[in-house]
């Protein structure tokens, strides 16, 4: 595989790190509070050789632990096995706080820096089980903030589908269609994915009404060019454009191929989910 690492790459080094996952979509953290692990030219590279499931340790993404850059507790960053950086990550910023609060980086209530801008995060454990509060970004529905090609709200037919648009920290195209689970994702998400009118790509969101205020998703990720068993910011948008097209109240029930979330919007836009700490590991070379 041409572009794992190599040991020649890497030599007399010893990277700590730990793996978490929020509802099964998983992530690599490299804690680099105290200082750099990874060097950020490199950083792309790592996360594509580390995340592979076969010759790796495998993840959906790599986390990077920093200390704040400007007004924020912490500063993290999103590295994807494409080798590209996410601007943000609902799953993985419930990660990334759950191991800032077990490592005394941060209390119950942090502020995060991302590409996305300023995170908040309200962080609290029932007994054992740690569960994460997730101030939002506000949906942008404008064309020109997804971004997407045209003017004004975005709603066009691809590849046979009615497909919304909505940036909630990344862009998401979302599908309403009856019944998520016949749906061929892997077949059918790639063209929305990469149609012309994003001009970022976008995450794809193919979603189901299943109760009264309770959607069903599944979600095609950009930069992992498959399907992941939750995400965040694609849980967050199909709340988003279900609310806003009135088909679902402000208190929205999501539930992933990996576990629930529960979406609120209005005013703000919150997003409620646990993660989970899976083990902890050192890669030497």
């Amino acid at each position: 595989m041409g572009d794992r690492l190599t040991a020649t790459r890497w030599t007399a080094v010893k990277i700590p790190f730990t793996k978490l996952h929020g509802n099964g979509n998983d992530f690599i953290l490299i804690d680099e509070y105290d200082e750099l692990v990874i060097p950020d030219p490199m950083k792309g590279e790592f996360a594509a050789s580390f995340c592979d499931r076969h010759f790796g340790i495998g993840a959906d993404g790599v986390l990077y632990l920093s200390k704040a850059q400007s007004t924020g507790d912490l500063t993290m960053r999103l590295f994807q096995p494409d080798q590209s950086e996410a601007e943000m990550c609902g799953n993985g910023i419930r990660c990334f706080v759950k191991y800032a609060f077990d490592h005394h980086h941060v209390g119950e209530k942090c502020v995060i820096e991302t590409k996305a801008g300023l995170i908040p995060v309200a962080i609290r454990y029932i007994d054992d089980d740690f569960m994460a509060d997730v101030l939002m970004p506000d949906p942008a529905f404008d064309r020109s903030a997804i971004p997407a090609t045209g003017t004004g709200e975005y709603k066009e037919n691809i590849a046979g589908y009615e497909v919304y648009a909505v940036n909630t920290g990344v862009p998401h195209a979302v599908i309403f269609i009856d019944d998520v689970v016949s749906v061929a994702l892997e077949t059918v998400a790639p063209a929305i994915r990469n149609n012309s009118s994003f001009p970022e790509g976008a995450n794809v969101d193919f979603v189901e009404k299943n109760g009264e205020d309770s959607l069903r998703i599944r979600t095609y990720e950009r930069g992992i060019e498959g399907e992941t068993l939750s995400c965040g910011t694609g849980a967050t948008a199909s709340a988003a454009i279900a609310h806003k097209i009135g088909m679902v109240g402000e208190t929205v029930h999501i539930d992933t191929e990996g576990g629930p979330l529960i979406i609120r919007v209005g005013k703000e836009t919150h997003l409620e989910g646990p993660a989970s700490t899976v083990f902890t590991g050192v890669i030497e070379f």
